[in-house]
């Protein structure tokens, strides 16, 4: 049978930013103990004080948690370049057997010039195309008897050189990603390959993420 420290870990662990707002003592755990009670009564099947639920917050352990977040910093301050682009476009296309076909044209044709930008990303039910606008005709006409399932115009897109330990440091994506929904900032997509991860936003929304990934970069 689970305990009340039990219950109360997993409940403050698996709610975002919670966590770290403890850690941080932005939040007065009076308060959260009332809020998560009802919770924590219900996973125990009894009635539960608030007081006990209290002592059992103030009895989590950060150290695994901060020592995570302490490399996790150390990582996003050895970022590599930024590259920023503007004036993209994103369309999602319902994978078909006749798809792959055209994916390889618009590859080819992306080829052609280096003022082309093309990623390409499939999925088991659809293909993402993010490409710079002066592709966007060639798209259009490639993939006219595909099925397209959205198409995003005006956005622009951030990719972050990252360092190459980031492969064995869980949570490196988190922490980046992390600070952008702090902002309320919308991701349209996010690409990544080994070693660069590549975040697309609306135009509107690229000066705020990149000075926020500045901010990263600079400690």
């Amino acid at each position: 049978m689970k305990t009340i420290q039990e219950v109360v870990e997993s409940t403050v662990r698996k709610t975002p930013f919670i966590e770290e707002a403890l850690n941080e003592k932005l939040i007065n755990v009076s308060s959260l103990a009332r809020i998560i009670l009802p919770e924590v009564s219900k996973a125990l099947k009894k009635e539960v004080k608030v007081g006990a639920v209290m002592m059992a917050i103030n009895r989590l352990s950060p150290a695994s948690e901060l020592r995570i977040r302490k490399n996790i910093k150390k990582l996003a301050l050895d970022l590599g370049d930024v590259i920023v682009r503007s004036d993209l476009c994103d369309f999602t296309f319902k994978n078909t057997t006749s798809l792959l076909k055209e994916v390889s044209r618009i590859l080819s044709k992306s080829s052609e010039s280096s003022d082309y930008f093309l990623t390409v990303s499939q999925g088991i039910f659809e293909t993402n195309l993010v490409s710079s606008k002066n592709l966007r005709p060639y798209i259009e006409e490639i993939f006219e008897k595909e099925t397209l399932i959205n198409r995003v115009l005006d956005l622009a897109s951030i990719t972050i050189k990252l360092p190459k330990e980031n492969q064995e440091q869980s949570g490196i994506y988190y922490f980046i990603l992390k600070q952008l929904a702090w902002a309320d900032i919308p991701l349209q997509e996010i690409i990544s390959t080994t070693n660069e991860m590549t975040i697309v936003v609306k135009d509107k929304d690229i000066n705020q993420t990149f000075a926020i990934l500045m901010d990263m970069k600079l400690g």
